[in-house]
């Protein structure tokens, strides 16, 4: 019988009980005890889940109480010394690591100032996972033993698991060298930690591990011949050392055939590639395996939330089959299942007939077996009807399709995405207008969602309080927002978004085209969860979405004020996205309808519009080539007809973050500023890639996901590090990111901090 396996599963809980209970415990809420009992609740239930669905191949190590890549980092001992002088419990020496860490000295605690990792996009995903950090100095050894740990934990329930692990030519190619030590190239650390690596390996199979999966994402990337090479290293040594499991290496999310050659050959079990990502790939990834090694079939969408095909995944695996026999194809899920919601039977309100078209992780455990079993030549009949009729009904849908939208993007030409005049041009009109000082200060947009916030919108939902209640609430802590920036000292202000539930989810739920959930839940980073909206039809904006509130910020305050909106690739990448067109096809839709809502923001009074894209980075194709080309022209594209109406007075900025930009691929939206996450950047030649970009910008200039103030003296010495190579009258401060993750105290610290060294610089500059 062909075997069934799934990656990896969401560690988040069915309804975020992660989450309470990492917040409860940060806030001193909770112990350590309830943190890790809540932790093994969630693994022990989502190991009987998949065992009970008739999963094969389970994974163990796939629960994080922050990331799987910083946990290794843990467990190899790649601490910075900045953690390891403090002599945290190792959950604390974590948590420090993937959000920094600052407290004053109490009877039993001495004090700690620790700044966090960068964190950046775990390839196109919107997963962040904490950067390892390296310097000549670092020396791996075992820190404990997690996965033999949860191999064991699983193992006492009577449920055996194959434990998952990032390989070591992946964590170290997505590491980087510390600050003192740039010349460190991270791939040179490969000898010194293999033998880490076998001793883990060796500890797993005493445990009685058979296989053990080798996570090694970074075969769908463009790689240097040095770390191809590293890929034979590696998997030779590991080989040759004593007592270890079998070796399954894991890629996915690509294709690998531009890396093939370095895997071809290896002394290892076998391989699991993503077919639903690179269907294409099949011939010569097969036709390169050796005679004994399994192929493990991705083709359940680890990504996405679509009913996948039965009849189309089972011909396919039938293919694999031909070519291998069964007794060497594993049917699984593309990826993790960690980008995807735990549970479709959580979603009490969703329209029936789109519900029919889903498949959350729970189901997706149910579509892997079901698979497995009609391969094998089982009776799964029913399971294979009932499929195809809901392929059938979202395929003649009404939702899918709508002619009036593809009209009018069939009408978008050239003018449509271009500027009325060149940036210098607009500078000159902007400067009249604006009349901004030397280091203009602002924010990103949002301000801290507090618990009152939250209950409003919550009796607003459920119908307790009028719009009319609920309208004059929002008015009043807009109020609030604008007069703190005022009392400060900002220069351009925002209206702090109280209105807003999340970025995406509060324009998607405003057009059409789209559905929503209520327990959607995916994990974005650390206890940062995300609802995604699912792009089902051709979308259109029936009404202004953000005017009202923008409007009266503005007419609150004599500063100008920026209109916040979302752009169209980041609400597409944010979102489920359709799977039946592609998403060159979604992105011109979204950017009419954010043309129209900037068009309309213009007329009343706001005359600065912020348009966010961080996901544009997010969304570039994993290998250069034509269709990276075709991504940026349609992307960057999309973004100009949203922002090409306005006048020349009109100043659009745009934002991005937690991804590692070109300067080409932001230059070619067109904006006039932007703002860039910073704080955690330490090697000089990223400020110098932006030296020569001709638009203003501005570097992040603290962590808005730590809860750690940095001080004015703190601001003082960024700013003059940036402004060795970055021209003074370009440059705009600003925080990494917006605020609402933050509580007021932190943020009015800080914010004042960032003021003051802004305004320090200002009376420097003007000395000169």
């Amino acid at each position: 019988m062909v075997q069934s396996s799934v990656l990896g599963f969401p560690r988040i809980g069915a309804f975020r009980e992660l989450k309470k209970t990492t917040e409860a415990y940060w806030s001193g809420k909770v112990g350590k005890d309830e943190l890790f009992k809540v932790g093994k609740e969630i693994r022990e239930n989502n190991w009987k889940l998949q065992k009970a669905a008739g999963v094969d191949v389970i994974a163990s190590n796939d629960f994080s109480y922050y990331d799987q890549v910083l946990d290794l980092s843990l467990l190899f001992n790649a601490i910075p010394e900045r953690y390891t002088k403090y002599e945290l419990d190792p959950i604390d020496t974590l948590f420090a690591m993937g959000r920094g860490l600052q407290r004053k000295a109490t009877d039993s605690e001495k004090a700690v100032d620790v700044t966090a990792l960068e964190m950046v996009k775990w390839f196109d995903s919107n997963y962040h996972y904490v950067r390892p950090t390296f310097s000549h100095s670092t020396e791996f050894k075992l820190n404990g033993q997690k996965p033999v740990d949860e191999y064991l934990e699983a193992k006492k329930l009577g449920i055996e698991t194959r434990p998952v692990v990032v390989g070591p030519v992946s964590y170290l190619f997505l590491g980087k060298a510390d600050k003192d030590s740039l010349d460190l190239e991270p791939i040179s650390l490969l000898e010194k930690i293999l033998p880490v690596y076998a001793e883990l390996l060796a500890k797993l199979s005493a445990a009685g591990a058979t296989s053990v999966q080798i996570d090694e994402p970074i075969l769908v990337l463009d790689l240097p011949e040095k770390v191809q090479a590293a890929f034979k290293t590696a998997y030779e040594y590991l080989a040759n050392a004593k007592n270890i499991p079998k070796l399954v290496v894991a890629s996915y999310f690509g294709d690998v055939r531009p890396n093939l050659a370095s895997i071809k050959g290896l002394p290892v079990h076998g391989f699991h590639f993503d077919f639903v990502r690179a269907p294409e790939q099949f011939d010569e990834v097969v036709a390169a395996l050796t005679a004994e090694q399994v192929l493990s079939v991705g083709i359940i969408d680890g990504r996405n939330i679509w009913k996948a095909d039965f009849s189309e995944a089972v011909a396919f695996v039938e293919k694999a089959i031909a070519a291998l026999g069964k007794d060497r194809v594993i049917v699984a899920t593309s990826s993790s299942l960690l980008h995807t919601p735990v549970d479709l039977t959580n979603e009490k309100k969703l329209d029936s007939e789109i519900k029919n078209w889903f498949s959350f992780a729970t189901q997706k455990l149910d579509e892997v077996v079901v698979v497995a079993k009609a391969v094998s030549g089982e009776d799964v009949k029913e399971a294979l009807s009932v499929n195809a009729a809901a392929i059938k009904s979202r395929k003649d849908s009404a939702i899918t399709n709508d002619a009036d939208v593809q009209k009018k993007v069939d009408s978008i030409n050239e003018k449509l995405s271009s500027r009325a005049a060149a940036f210098p041009e607009r500078l000159a009109a902007q400067k009249g207008k604006f009349n901004l000082p030397l280091f203009p200060t602002t924010t990103i947009g949002s301000f801290p969602q507090t618990k009152d916030i939250r209950i409003n919108r919550n009796k607003f939902t459920k119908g307790e309080i009028t719009a009319e209640q609920y309208d004059t609430f929002i008015k009043s802590e807009i109020e609030k927002v604008v007069r703190f920036q005022e009392e400060i000292g900002l220069d351009v202000l925002v209206h702090g978004e109280p209105e807003r539930n999340d970025m995406v989810q509060y324009f998607g739920e405003q057009l059409k085209g789209f559905a929503f959930t209520t327990n959607g839940w995916v994990q974005s980073y650390g206890s940062r969860y995300v609802r995604p909206p699912v792009v089902v039809g051709d979308v259109s904006r029936p009404h202004a979405m953000s005017v009202k509130e923008s409007v009266y910020a503005q007419s609150i305050s004599k500063k100008p004020m920026k209109g916040m909106l979302t752009g169209p690739i980041t609400v597409l990448r944010w979102s489920f996205p359709r799977n039946d067109v592609s998403q060159k096809v979604q992105a011109p839709q979204l950017g009419l309808d954010m043309r129209d809502e900037v068009n309309e923001l213009e007329p009343p009074s706001v005359e600065v519009i912020q348009v966010d894209e961080p996901a544009i980075r997010e969304g570039l194709p994993l290998r250069s080539g034509q269709e990276r080309s075709d991504y940026l022209k349609y992307a960057t594209e999309s973004f100009r007809i949203g922002t090409s109406g306005v006048k020349n007075t009109n100043q659009i900025h745009s934002h991005f973050c937690y991804s590692d930009l070109d300067p080409n691929h932001i230059k070619a939206l067109d904006a006039d500023v932007v703002s860039i996450e910073f704080s955690k950047k330490d090697d000089p030649n990223y400020i110098q890639e932006f030296s020569n970009y001709p638009n203003h910008i501005g570097l992040g200039l603290f962590d808005i996901h730590s809860p750690r103030i940095p001080s004015k003296e703190e601001f003082i010495a960024r700013i003059g590090e940036i402004l060795k190579v970055y021209p003074a009258d370009k440059f705009w401060v600003n925080p990494d990111c917006g605020l609402k993750t933050r509580g007021w105290e932190e943020v009015r610290a800080s914010l004042t901090n960032m003021v003051e060294a802004a305004k320090t610089y200002r009376e420097k500059y003007a000395q000169n």
